[in-house]
């Protein structure tokens, strides 16, 4: 007999060889019904897996994250048939689930695929789904997988089994097709009731722009076909929010080739609202404690060795900028925290004076490749708010909430509510991805859970997503089409302090090294700022948005007044414009209204004669008419619902 451990801890007896779905039947027969795929001793198992020795087994269904994972990987399994059927000659690389998905890179014998060919993939991939082939996973040697792609002519797969060890090979066949695959799927294909193939681009065979260019294929599956109708009117909505058409519509940025792919142009309106955003920010900032510092865009190189970027990033990032003097080089800063540990570095610090906030708007340059780069949310050059935070470990905890604090100020004045906070750590299996002892490393881990439990965040830990110096906590938000991002970090870090040998002197009079925090509420201003847009759909709050009102003349002898009402707009501090165009109200209305601007003032013969103006919302509701005087004070009451003080 094993003793299986399931999630809410209890212990179940099964005999040796008893499957993932057994268990799940003994626990009860809808719940096998569901199960689409297990964990067992966090590995990724089938469900018809033996399982041999005692250990944790958690179940997933389609509600799962891991759930969805074996189900668009497995589809990506039938579409991969479906291409090979449908297009012979055609070679299969690789075919993972991603966030909302699944794709597969092929490279195709001749021709291309296009739109015009999704629906007979999908069809011939729905009539391999209908099966219900059973995923069927089983071990191969080296050899014996090398034969196989080899008499294929496949080299791609030849590649990859090139660089496993013999003994941790493994193949998924289901009906007549066979994969090279690491396992983790669904029991069988019927499971799967409706996929659609979303795109086609293509993809440099492992990422190298000196690699042969493949197809790469997306799509998405569901176990029902109302869940697709859903996704795709989903899609449909987020077409609209999207934030590359609404930046253009909303003259907040643009991009130039001649600029360079992945650096924007902020335009006026956009500046402004950037702007608006930073000052909210150093307002909570200052209250807080944090001290303004501005570094260069550049760095010497051996700063970045010793920070440790150079070795981690150097081969991806830009290139070195070499001066006239021999050996000399700098590299556009890819981070600020090295620039920041030398701000502290400048002179000694007594236990007393910690802890030391230090706060910048600090633009950073990541060289990207060009295939990955989409509108502000990847991008080259980029604007963090960043924040290091030099403390005592006894500073440690306090520090870590008083962040936290700040990090639920602003993603709540903006909107995001939703969120669930992400402890990010090691993954421990692969320990040369990251720096410094595992004793520092555990102890930063444990800071951020406990102050993740103290106050009392809704919190996941996922292993593997820590930065290469310390673990972090992320916030995950769910925005209003239900897609989630990581918005904001927390980072614990002992690596960096010990790298440029910060110091201060204790109450014991020895020196110590100080532990540092990393923050940055927003991430990047232009990543936030391109959430924001699909967030609200452009419809910013009303303290942050460009226009707030707009002045709307009926005819040509109401434009004095018309002025004179932005006079008092502008003395009362709300941003306005005059539309003086010779066109209708009704198309100046629909034109503001696409503008997405909160207020129209249209002002016309009785308007001036009783010193009013007939307000109308965004949206199409009539507030009729009022005094210039309440129309100020309806602004000002709604910005300050919303815009509270830190801590207020």
């Amino acid at each position: 007999m094993i003793e299986i451990t399931l999630p809410d801890g209890s212990i179940k007896e099964f005999e040796k060889g008893a499957t993932p779905m057994e268990v799940a039947k003994s626990i009860s027969e809808g719940l096998a019904r569901n199960v689409i795929s297990a964990k067992f001793n966090d590995t990724t198992v089938e469900c018809s897996t033996p399982l041999t020795k005692n250990g944790s087994l958690t179940l997933y269904t389609w509600n799962d994250k891991e759930g969805k994972k074996a189900f668009w990987h497995s589809t990506s399994h039938i579409v991969a048939q479906a291409l090979e059927e449908l297009y012979p000659g055609v070679k299969l690389t690789i075919g993972p689930a991603i966030e909302n998905g699944f794709y597969y890179d092929v490279d195709l014998p001749e021709g291309n695929i296009s739109e015009k060919d999704f629906p007979t993939i999908e069809q011939k991939a729905l009539e391999i789904a209908r099966g219900k082939h059973d995923f069927e996973m089983r071990d191969v040697s080296k050899s014996d997988a090398l034969k196989f792609y080899k008499e294929q002519g496949n080299e791609y797969k030849v590649e990859l089994i090139e660089n496993l060890e013999d003994g941790s090979i493994t193949f998924c066949d289901h009906d007549t097709f066979t994969d090279l695959c690491r396992g983790g799927h669904i029991p069988n294909t019927g499971i799967v009731k409706a996929i659609k193939i979303l795109s086609v681009a293509g993809a440099y065979w492992r990422g190298d722009e000196n690699k042969p260019q493949l197809t790469r294929v997306y799509g998405i599956s569901f176990p029902k076909q109302k869940d697709l109708t859903e996704y795709l009117e989903l899609l449909e909505e987020a077409k609209k929010r999207d934030h590359r058409k609404l930046g253009k519509e909303l003259e907040l940025f643009t991009f130039s080739q001649k600029v360079g792919q992945g650096l924007p142009l902020w335009l006026p309106k956009g500046a402004a609202l950037r702007e608006r955003l930073e000052q909210f920010l150093k307002k909570a900032q200052k209250k807080a404690g944090y001290e303004m510092v501005v570094t260069p865009h550049i760095g010497q190189k051996e700063l970045y060795v010793t920070s440790g970027h150079y070795a981690k990033y150097g081969e991806d990032s830009f290139q070195p900028i070499r001066t006239p003097k021999e050996d000399e080089e700098f590299l556009l800063k890819p981070m600020n925290c090295p620039h920041h540990c030398e701000i502290y570095n400048t002179r000694p610090f007594s236990y007393k004076e910690l802890p030391k906030r230090y706060a910048e708007f600090g633009t950073v340059y990541r060289y990207e490749q060009s295939g990955e780069l989409h509108g502000l949310t990847r991008v080259r050059g980029f604007t963090q708010d960043d924040a290091h935070i030099f403390c005592t470990p006894d500073q440690l905890d306090q520090e870590f909430k008083e962040v936290i604090d700040l990090s639920l100020y602003v993603l709540g004045t903006l909107g995001f509510d939703d969120f669930t906070a992400q402890v990010s750590v090691r993954d421990l299996e692969n320990p040369e991805k990251y720096i410094g002892s595992v004793e520092n490393w555990e102890k930063a881990e444990q800071a951020i859970i406990n102050a993740a439990k103290e106050k009392g965040l809704d919190y996941v830990i996922e292993s593997g997503e820590a930065a290469f110096y310390g673990p972090k906590l992320d916030f995950m938000v769910k925005d209003a089409l239900g897609r989630h991002w990581q918005l904001g970090t927390i980072q614990v870090d002992y690596n960096l302090p010990e790298r440029f040998e910060l110091t201060y002197k204790g109450s014991d009079n020895e020196m110590h090294r100080p532990v540092m925090i990393h923050r940055a509420p927003f991430g990047s201003m232009e990543r936030f700022i391109a959430l924001l847009l699909e967030h609200t759909g452009g419809n910013f709050p009303l303290w942050l948005i460009p226009d707030q009102a707009i002045v709307l003349p009926v005819s040509e002898k109401h434009e004095k007044y018309a002025e004179k009402v932005l006079k008092s707009l502008e003395n009362n501090e709300i941003r306005g414009l005059i539309d003086n165009r010779n066109e209708t109200v009704g198309k100046k209305i629909r034109e503001a209204e696409m503008k997405k601007i909160p207020f129209m003032l249209i002002v016309g013969e009785n308007d001036e004669s009783s010193n009013t103006v007939s307000v109308r919302r965004h949206g199409g509701e009539d507030l009729g008419a009022t005094s210039i005087e309440n129309f100020c004070d309806l602004v000002s009451t709604e910005i300050n619902s919303t815009l509270k003080s830190f801590k207020e």
